[in-house]
């Protein structure tokens, strides 16, 4: 029995501590912000049950779902593409091109190509305006006229030439 109440006392003086800490400031400190935290905690349970949280939170399952979806038929597209053999062969054939671009036997430098078309079209573009000048000089002068009326009367002798024989 003298165990039993040495128990109690020490029980009884472990409690009366706890009791006296619970009391010091620092204790009340760390419950108030327990309390906080609870009611915080409250009061988001109670915002994700309110309908339109609700609502919201249903479309983001569907567009995650969706997007799972989506994401399925993309994979599997790619896994048919490449059954197709379509990415091979344009690979094969970018390949075929660039080897055909770095040969010493194969085109020359495009640059040039370019630069040549584009000198070519200079040129062209030259001749249509010097052409559209002589033409608005002839008609002036009437030289085209004169030309004109040549043309016509070599092809009529021509051809009185051509009924003589």
């Amino acid at each position: 029995m003298g165990q039993r109440l040495r128990d109690i006392k020490e029980t009884t003086s472990n409690t009366a501590e706890i009791l006296r800490q619970i009391g010091t400031p620092e204790m009340q400190m760390s419950l108030d912000k327990i309390k906080e935290t609870a009611r915080t905690a409250q009061s988001i349970i109670e915002s994700l049950k309110d309908p339109a949280m609700v609502k919201n939170i249903e479309n983001l399952r569907l567009t995650a779902e969706t997007t799972q979806n989506m994401s399925m038929k993309a994979e599997n597209m790619v896994k048919e593409i490449k059954q197709t053999g379509v990415i091979d062969e344009v690979s094969a054939t970018i390949k075929s091109v660039r080897k055909t671009i770095d040969s010493e036997d194969g085109p020359p430098n495009f640059a040039e190509i370019t630069s040549a078309i584009r000198e070519m079209l200079q040129s062209i573009s030259a001749l249509v305006e010097e052409l559209k000048f002589t033409v608005a000089s002839s008609k002036k002068t009437g030289t085209l006229y004169t030309a004109e009326e040549t043309v016509r009367e070599a092809s009529s002798a021509y051809k009185n030439i051509k009924e003589l024989k």
